[in-house]
């Protein structure tokens, strides 16, 4: 594969400039943007003294390069470049995205929530407990695919609790302050951990592996201090999710 492979993302073009590059080598980051690092080796950068984006984590930088990396995600904001759109909301309005209520049953329709299109980012293999900084032996390397879409919600939003997930997922902030509630139950009166989100953020995984290939997640939601946009990035089981097949 050439070096610096880049492909555009359909995320959001009139407001967020959101591109994945394949095999980078020597990648000039023009102008400020945030770098999303999708894998699980970490990403040299070319600075001194020399530091690194760590695996699924991400950086705010601005005229700078990147060393090299596997798989990147690379995001700009519309007031970054000539054209600028207006207030980060109207990115509802862009083809794709939905209301989730008008496409998850039973979601509440007062919460507004937004969700846009989804693109493929690539696959990546892992050991999900050593990724996931769990406690004894680690596991097989599995095999993931790797897809990515942006949220928003508005100012004051809770996204709702939940603890179901099929797939390893991790958040990056893109615009606005918020924050990542982990509960010990499904209601708020349990919040016990807020994992403050400010843009250029990653958090850390929320879960664990559970039996066979599952993996276990506590009760946890996203809640907009402002109005928000952030990146989620998911990582989903090949054999899973292909029937026993591998790519």
């Amino acid at each position: 594969m050439a070096h610096n492979a880049v492909r555009q993302l359909n995320l959001s073009q009139r407001y967020i400039d959101a591109r994945y590059v394949a095999n980078a080598k020597e990648l000039r980051i023009e102008g400020r943007a945030i770098v999303v690092n999708i894998v699980t080796s970490a990403v040299p950068m070319g600075e001194t003294p020399q530091k690194t984006i760590p695996p699924l984590s991400s950086a705010f930088l601005q005229d700078t390069s990147i060393e090299q990396a596997d798989s990147l995600v690379v995001l700009r904001f519309a007031e970054e470049r000539e054209e600028n759109p207006g207030e980060i909301s109207g990115i509802v309005r862009e083809p794709d995205w939905k209301l989730l209520a008008d496409v998850l049953d039973g979601f509440p329709r007062d919460t507004q929530l937004w969700k846009g299109p989804q693109d493929e980012a690539g696959l990546v293999s892992f050991m999900p407990e050593s990724l996931l900084a769990q406690c004894g032996p680690a596991g097989e390397e599995r095999d993931f695919r790797v897809k990515v879409n942006l949220w928003f919600a508005p100012a004051g939003t809770d996204c709702r609790i939940h603890n179901i997930h099929e797939f390893v997922e991790v958040h990056t902030q893109v615009h606005g302050f918020g924050r990542m509630q982990k509960f010990r139950g499904p209601d708020h009166g349990t919040l016990y951990e807020d994992v403050l989100m400010s843009p250029g953020v990653t958090h850390t995984p929320f879960c664990v592996t559970g039996p066979g290939s599952t993996f276990e997640y506590p009760w946890h939601q996203y809640r907009a201090d402002t109005d928000c946009v952030w990146l989620a990035v998911e990582y989903h089981e090949v054999r899973k999710e292909e029937g026993g097949k591998q790519a």
